[in-house]
């Protein structure tokens, strides 16, 4: 693993991912080189990353943190997000192929929450991405999950970052927030070795010219500009003594509410700084209740806490998810978030989606804070409504 994250991080010295901070090389066999190792690893994170196939100028979406002021701190801004975004391209075969590692699971479709790539979502609009990582015991790396299901089997974390730094290059005027957090239920270990890898990989030399560098609290705009911030949703324990680097700020998941309404998690005490959150994941209604009552039920606790932020707490962070989980498939509850429920159940009950657009832009101008989606896509003009467009 270390030496594939040090040819990576040679490669990539010469490569068009340094641009921002080293100088150019001419030589027609460096520019190859650089060039062939940069498809590579651009090639294996394609199941989660996807391609990136660009995006007009003349969209609002695109670039659209351009014209923002640098002195605006993150916390007062309007960020779009997607809940679990690496679950994009997980299939029926892809679930089968990894039976020998994950055991029977649910049916696939469950499991998905986005039908838009990460590339896809940042060229989008997207600024803000929820990762869950664990061992992936096939080729001792660290890989992405969606609860015990493993997502891309040959996809590293290393991967995807670098496929982010790309975009970065290419996109310097924005913000690109990253919430990590380790998926506990897989069923694959988590001791020192894990914390240690995803502490390096972050902290590589590429990493530090990537990932802003400062600890416990979230800055401007200008500072964070082509750049990655992390929201830090995992311990580091286990870590030897000696690895003390720390950067972002730290969502602690014991202080991170399990199914929570409003959430207040301290992370920086000396700075009074507090993260409101609301993370209402799995409806508390009995399961005799309809797909709108469901529906209803969750609409309630997520405008609930938007509208917190456009009133209260203005220089705190704000965090919603709009996503949800709970269906009723003739009486079962599913603990998952189909497609179905974030966009409607088949009938002329609005989905969450669809009930939150006309919600957001009758505030217009708000501050909201990062709203985290699923299945964002199928409401046209719902990143353009949290973003103020």
């Amino acid at each position: 693993m270390l030496l594939h994250l040090e040819l990576c991080a040679l490669f990539l010295a010469l490569s068009p991912l340094a641009s921002l901070a080293a100088p150019s090389y001419d030589h027609p066999s460096q520019t190859v080189l650089s060039q062939a190792a940069l498809s590579d690893i651009l090639l294996r994170g394609l199941p989660i990353l996807g391609p990136d196939n660009g995006c007009s100028k003349s969209l609002k979406t695109c670039d659209w943190m351009a014209k923002i002021p640098d002195n605006t701190p993150l916390v007062r801004m309007n960020l779009p997000g997607t809940h679990d975004t690496s679950t994009w391209n997980y299939s029926a075969t892809t679930q089968a192929s990894l039976t020998q590692y994950t055991g029977p699971l649910p049916p696939a479709y469950l499991f998905r929450c986005q039908e838009r790539s990460l590339l896809q979502s940042l060229n989008d609009g997207i600024r803000v991405f929820d990762l869950r990582f664990a061992y992936n015991p096939g080729n001792d790396t660290i890989g992405f999950y969606h609860s015990e299901a493993l997502l891309a089997p040959a996809t590293t974390m290393t991967d995807v970052f670098f496929g982010l730094y790309q975009w970065l290059n290419e996109h310097p005027t924005e913000a690109v927030l990253v919430s990590i957090n380790h998926e506990s239920g897989t069923g694959t270990p988590y001791d020192a070795k894990i914390q240690e890898m995803v502490y390096d990989i972050i902290n590589s030399d590429i990493g530090e010219k990537y990932w802003v560098q400062t600890s416990g609290s979230l800055g401007t705009l200008g500072q964070a500009r082509g750049k990655l911030t992390l929201l830090q949703r995992f311990t580091f324990d286990l870590l030897p003594a000696y690895k003390t680097k720390r950067i972002g700020i730290q969502l602690d998941p014991g202080h991170w509410t399990d199914n929570g309404k409003a959430i207040e998690l301290v992370y920086n005490a000396d700075k009074g700084l507090t993260a409101f959150i609301e993370d209402y994941y799995d409806s508390s209604l009995p399961l005799t209740s309809t797909p709108s009552q469901f529906i209803e039920d969750k609409f309630g606790v997520t405008t609930a806490h938007l509208g917190n932020a456009t009133l209260f707490n203005l220089d705190q962070l704000y965090i919603s998810f709009a996503s949800a989980a709970a269906i009723v498939t003739g009486v079962v509850k599913v603990d998952m978030t189909p497609r179905t429920f974030a966009i409607g159940n088949g009938t002329d009950t609005p989905g969450m989606n669809q009930k939150l657009l006309p919600w957001l832009n009758a505030r217009k101008g708000s501050r909201f804070g990062v709203v985290m989606l699923d299945f964002y896509d199928a409401v046209p003009g719902l990143v353009e409504a949290i973003i103020g467009l």
